[in-house]
């Protein structure tokens, strides 16, 4: 009798603690307040700030140098502001690269929440704002970091762009949540499923994966399986004591120019 009551008791607490992370999920998943970045910079170009119609307006900053050059697209990881991407950007606009950067709902002081589905009507928002500038998918290149991966591969499978870069990538939420949450039914529970692994054979133009090997939030592997899944044209920089935010150096700016240069 007290093993039948102990075994209860047991099975009511995972009940409880399921319903909590069922409730709370998004909240551990999203996190717009949060700055994990340690550099703090300021831009060395020229930028304009611009409102995307989505579901609500996002603000984006659009850094505009030749229509002759292909447009970044960019989409952000899921925590922090545009100014957590500075580092990144200043980068980027030496290079002969037009950019866009969305931050999403909820995030840098947009209306709304972060939702799987929320994401991807941004980053349709985000492509219909530069076909509008007359920047057509074929000039555009989408860039994802992390969670930005996710939504990256997601408009990717849906339309043929000039080519997409995706650094430290998952394969899906359901496997690497399985990870943190090994104790729980991640298939039953999960909202928001990010399920890129599913979509990578609808995205036939060039692709660029990088990822580090010491990377502590996604594993290595699974930028090696987004990698070895792909079919060609694809590139890959792995990179040795690279983290999860890897280090933008003169070596990845030189896969990333390389990578450039194989679309042109």
């Amino acid at each position: 009798m007290l093993f039948l009551s102990s075994l209860i008791c047991l099975v009511i607490v995972y009940l409880i603690i399921c319903l909590v992370i069922f409730l709370s999920q998004r909240k551990l998943l999203y996190h717009p307040n949060e700055n994990n970045y340690l550099d703090e910079n300021k831009l060395t170009h020229k930028i304009e700030k611009v409102f995307v119609e989505s579901d609500n307006k996002i603000i984006g900053w659009y850094h505009f140098k030749d229509k002759k050059n292909k447009t970044i697209l960019f989409f952000h990881g899921n925590a922090g502001n545009l100014q957590n991407r500075i580092y990144k950007l200043n980068e980027i606009a030496e290079l002969d690269l037009n950019y866009l950067i969305i931050a999403y709902r909820g995030f840098s002081g947009n209306e709304g929440k972060p939702t799987e589905n929320g994401l991807y009507n941004d980053s349709m928002a985000a492509k219909r704002w530069l076909n509008s500038k007359k920047i057509d998918d074929g000039k555009i290149i989408l860039f994802g970091e992390s969670l930005g991966t996710a939504v990256a591969v997601d408009l990717g499978s849906k339309f043929p762009f000039a080519g997409i870069i995706l650094e430290s990538p998952f394969t899906s939420m359901v496997e690497l949540s399985k990870i943190y949450y090994p104790y729980l039914p991640v298939n039953l529970l999960l909202k928001d499923r990010y399920d890129s692994i599913n979509k990578i054979s609808k995205i036939t133009f060039p692709k660029l994966v990088m990822h580090g090997d010491k990377d502590n939030i996604v594993p290595f592997s699974m930028g090696k399986r987004m990698f070895e899944s792909f079919s060609e044209p694809k590139f890959s920089y792995f990179k040795s004591g690279d983290d999860h935010m890897m280090d933008f150096d003169q070596e990845l700016l030189e896969n990333i120019k390389n990578f450039i240069n194989e679309l042109n």
